[in-house]
């Protein structure tokens, strides 16, 4: 099932778009942004979207009966396999929502379920740090890059994860 692609060159944050396009009648696709200016991370967290890093979300109807915590591991997991493909270090998963290398953040997940016509939809924000990664006090950041024997593009990125979540809509009851 394909995945309708929207980009832009800035937006306040991928999930709020993807909750206006859902709103607006759309029933599934993959936003891309150059630039986020209000990138929402777990809870009251903000994504801290640096300039050439991957900052996305993909929206689709999901089932009803299928539960949070089944869908937060199936992202985790695509994701995970996109980043291995990249680089040759460790990789982890931290619970809940996080994609680490060498016990750096390096992806966050923010997984946001609406429901609209009595359809429930899943919104899955994704930030990758690519080419840079903000400092914060006491959390330790890294991008792709660093990791990488080769220089990594977003775009690239970008049309890796859509073909992977094209090819696996089925595991969300799509």
């Amino acid at each position: 099932m394909k995945l309708k692609n929207y980009l832009y060159k800035k937006v306040d944050s991928t999930n709020n778009v993807a909750i206006r396009l859902i709103k607006q009648g759309n029933q599934r696709g993959i936003i891309l942004t150059d630039q986020q200016t209000k990138g929402k991370g777990q809870g009251k967290n903000r994504w801290i979207s640096m300039k050439g890093n991957l900052f996305i979300s993909i929206f689709f109807e999901i089932s009803k009966k299928i539960p949070l915590t089944a869908i937060i591991e199936k992202n985790l997991k695509i994701i995970k396999k996109v980043i291995n493909k990249k680089v040759n270090s460790l990789i982890q998963i931290k619970k809940p929502n996080d994609i680490l290398i060498n016990n750096k953040k390096v992806c966050g997940i923010l997984q946001e379920i609406i429901f609209r016509e009595g359809r429930k939809y899943l919104i899955v924000g994704i930030g990758i740090n690519v080419t840079s990664s903000p400092k914060i006090n006491n959390y330790f950041t890294t991008s792709l890059n660093q990791y990488s024997n080769k220089e990594l593009n977003r775009i690239k990125l970008f049309k890796e994860i859509k073909l992977l979540y094209e090819k696996n809509l089925h595991l969300f009851g799509v």
